[in-house]
């Protein structure tokens, strides 16, 4: 007969709310892909502003060398055009000495004044002479600072090009960052979901002979009245036996899942929604939290690390059955263990 009833038992199951809780993990696992896409993004984003800004500083700094090299450039010119007029000036001064010289040579009478003008013209050459050999000055000293503003525009067009170079790189670097992390996102949630499988399996080997433990999707759900007398967080014999049977299924579980998957098992407790009228809690939220920390702290007792365990309370507000009927308040009070990811 308890035969019969098991297998009634397992052929009323229901598997609609396993497809939801799983498509609801598809669902968080997509969530956070897409967060972490975004977030490399953002990055992305920022690195390329702040080459966007060094550019514009780049081309901001090459504008302004540019309008001091037209500046020199339109210097240097007027000094050349100086140049010019002096040299045209000594050559008319050259042609005034000769014809002076010639007067002289012919004895016109006036060698004196001929004298007195050839030194007044020479003094003048001279004068002449000396402005152009510092107008020529002036113009050496331009092109030496010409040419230390062509080898800086030449230096920061070379800065220009690498900037952009590693600007590239980075982008690609993103990228495939990006990629490598959704490949090793993906590898781990299909990790942890075979190992969720293989421990959900060994449970129901465990406890499969009792009819008030059930599966409900990716969750083992324990009826409150199996391991606590009622308004209690003390756990009963019957409850820590069975606690005993999923500890050592933790413990071996921890041993085959590797080290670098960052899993916990989480323990919620739940309660229905009839008021607390006295007692030691002061509402349901207090009684449903303490009893998952009852739970964990047993587990641990039994060799269950405690960095895989995790203690969560409820209360009224998270019911699997809706309704005040006796039996939906039955089934709403419950602990809950869910393998997931960290």
């Amino acid at each position: 007969m308890a035969l019969s009833r098991n297998r009634r038992s397992e052929r009323n199951i229901d598997y609609w709310p396993g497809f939801v809780d799983a498509l609801s993990t598809l669902l968080l696992a997509i969530m956070f892909l897409l967060s972490v896409f975004v977030l490399a993004q953002f990055i992305l984003s920022r690195e390329i502003s702040g080459q966007d800004e060094v550019l514009d500083r780049l081309n901001s700094q090459i504008n302004e060398l540019t309008q001091l090299l037209a500046l020199e450039r339109s210097s240097g010119q007027d000094f050349e055009d100086q140049i010019a007029s002096l040299q045209a000036s000594l050559a008319s001064a050259e042609e005034d000495r000769s014809r002076l010289q010639q007067a002289l040579d012919s004895g016109s009478g006036s060698a004196a004044i001929a004298g007195a003008q050839v030194g007044q013209l020479e003094s003048a050459l001279d004068d002449e002479r000396a402005l152009s050999q510092r107008a020529r000055s002036q113009v050496e000293l331009l092109n030496q600072q010409l040419s230390a503003l062509r080898q800086q525009i030449a230096a920061l067009e070379s800065a220009l090009e690498v900037s952009e170079v590693r600007d590239a790189e980075s982008r690609t670097r993103i990228a495939d960052l990006g990629r490598r992390l959704n490949v090793a996102l993906a590898q781990r949630v299909q990790e942890l979901s075979r190992y969720r499988s293989d421990f959900f399996g060994r449970l129901r080997e465990i406890l499969s002979d009792r009819d008030n433990i059930r599966i409900v999707g990716d969750r083992f759900v324990f009826q409150s009245e199996v391991l606590f007398p009622s308004g209690s967080d003390v756990l009963q014999p019957a409850g820590a036996e069975e606690m005993a049977k999923l500890a050592s299924a933790i413990v071996e579980l921890n041993r085959e899942i590797p080290s670098d998957i960052n899993w916990i098992i989480r323990v919620d407790g739940h309660t229905d929604n009839v008021p607390i009228s006295g007692g030691r809690f002061e509402d349901n939220w207090e009684l449903s939290t303490e009893r998952a920390g009852a739970v964990v702290k047993y587990l641990i007792s039994q060799g269950v690390p405690p960095e895989r365990l995790a203690a969560t309370g409820f209360g009224e507000f998270q019911p699997i059955e809706p309704g005040d009927s006796p039996d939906a308040r039955d089934r709403n009070r419950r602990i809950e263990f869910k393998l997931t990811e960290r």
